[in-house]
């Protein structure tokens, strides 16, 4: 299940980023984000207030040990911006791929330090080389003939 909730997490970004793209061209980027943030923001309420709303409260928040995790909404909040900015530039595929291989190269850094209360994981020579594949694949798609 994890496996398909990984794809349909990928999919989704990648329409969001299409969709938020085109959203910015009419309204500005900002706008845009601050749409998106506060549409995310209720959907999400709404979503709590049906399925966990009497296993866990908002007061939850204050009895998180390490503050800096509470940090993911405005770091969601540069995630949308930083998506619209490289699909307007680049394109989606291209873009895409970018995000992918930057997300594969930090979550790896982040398993090799232990960053974040994160496990740490051995360096294996065999994640390297796929990411050095990774990287080579944005190479051959941006290959012009």
């Amino acid at each position: 299940m994890a496996v398909i909730t990984a794809l349909l997490s990928g999919a989704l970004m990648s329409i969001q980023g299409v969709f938020n793209t085109g959203v910015s061209k009419e309204s500005g980027q900002w706008v845009t984000n601050t749409f998106v943030q506060f549409t995310g923001f209720l959907t999400c309420l709404v979503l709590w207030f049906f399925i966990e709303r009497t296993e866990h409260g908002f007061l939850e928040l204050f009895l998180v040990k390490k503050k800096y995790l509470l940090l993911g909404g405005m770091i969601g909040a540069f995630i949308t911006f930083t998506v619209i900015k490289s699909m307007a530039g680049l394109g989606p595929g291209k873009a895409a791929l970018l995000i992918v291989v930057s997300q594969i190269l930090v979550a790896y850094l982040i398993e090799l330090f232990g960053l974040f209360g994160v496990s740490r994981t051995p360096f294996l020579w065999r994640k390297l080389f796929g990411a050095m594949i990774a990287i080579g694949g944005i190479i051959l798609f941006q290959w012009e003939t």
